[in-house]
């Protein structure tokens, strides 16, 4: 095991700790010295180690006094959420919790950039979406489909709609997202809970009103927003399949949002 393996999996070790309370908040990081001492290594290694989790945004350093717990969980932006959601999978109630925050902001950003694109001036050239869904068709087709790369593909288009529409902020946040999805194997599969054929048959038919004079009625547009709400609730599903939560405590109430818990 090189240094580098090392350095990374005892970060992602004790950032785990401090996310989820072996640490508390405020209190002093163990030292150099104990870091070094724990997972046996040289000092130097250690201190990377420390440096590490302070770029992290899990720890705070003090010159001559060490390193101190952040309240990550009321503090952390969306790279150190996505560093917890990663880091809760061993934690499959926890990872459940970050996962639905994660599937209702998805929801909420994708549903408002197709209605948005759908509703306005379309200022895209329907050959490079095509081609982007030919490619999305290919790898649904094949013998294994990939749905990692898929999923790439269908964040790449939604990216093209929000540079065409001005929404660079929404384009940001789902970046993130999509950087948070793409790192759980199993966050990537749920997004497959339905046949990967399904997603290229809702970006044919998303393109064909595209290319039609006529806009969808808003009959249309309800059913759509049923159809998309109900595909997450399938997603969430197929999350707690794959993680293995116990479905009777995950449905014993509403996912209660980790990174506000």
């Amino acid at each position: 095991m090189g240094e580098r393996t090392v350095v990374a999996d005892v970060a992602d070790e004790l950032a785990r700790r401090v996310a989820f309370g072996q640490y508390a908040p405020g209190e002093l990081m163990p030292s150099v010295r104990q870091v070094a001492d724990e997972f046996k290594m040289n000092r130097a290694t250690a201190q990377l180690i420390l440096g590490r989790l302070e770029s992290y945004g899990f720890v705070d350093a003090h010159r001559g006094k060490g390193f101190t717990i952040r309240d990550v969980r009321t503090e952390g932006g969306v790279e150190v959420y996505r560093r917890l959601f990663r880091l809760s999978m061993p934690m499959p109630e926890v990872a459940l919790e970050m996962f639905g925050s994660i599937v209702d902001e998805e929801r909420a950003i994708v549903l408002d950039t197709l209605l948005d694109y759908t509703e306005g001036e379309r200022r895209l050239d329907p050959a490079v979406l095509k081609a982007d869904i030919d490619e999305l068709e290919s790898i649904a087709r094949s013998k294994d489909p990939d749905p990692r790369r898929m999923l790439t593909i269908e964040l790449a288009l939604l990216r093209r709609l929000q540079t065409a529409l001005g929404h660079t902020m929404q384009r940001a946040v789902l970046n993130s997202i999509g950087d948070m999805v793409l790192e759980v194997p199993e966050a990537v599969q749920a997004y497959f809970a339905a046949s990967p054929d399904l997603h290229v048959l809702v970006w044919r038919a998303l393109v064909a009103v595209w290319d039609s004079d006529g806009g969808p009625s808003e009959a249309q547009l309800a059913l759509f927003e049923d159809l998309f709400g109900m595909y997450h609730q399938k997603v969430v599903a197929k999350f707690v399949e794959l993680v293995g939560v116990d479905t009777a405590a995950a449905t014993g109430g509403p996912v209660r949002h980790a990174a506000t818990a």
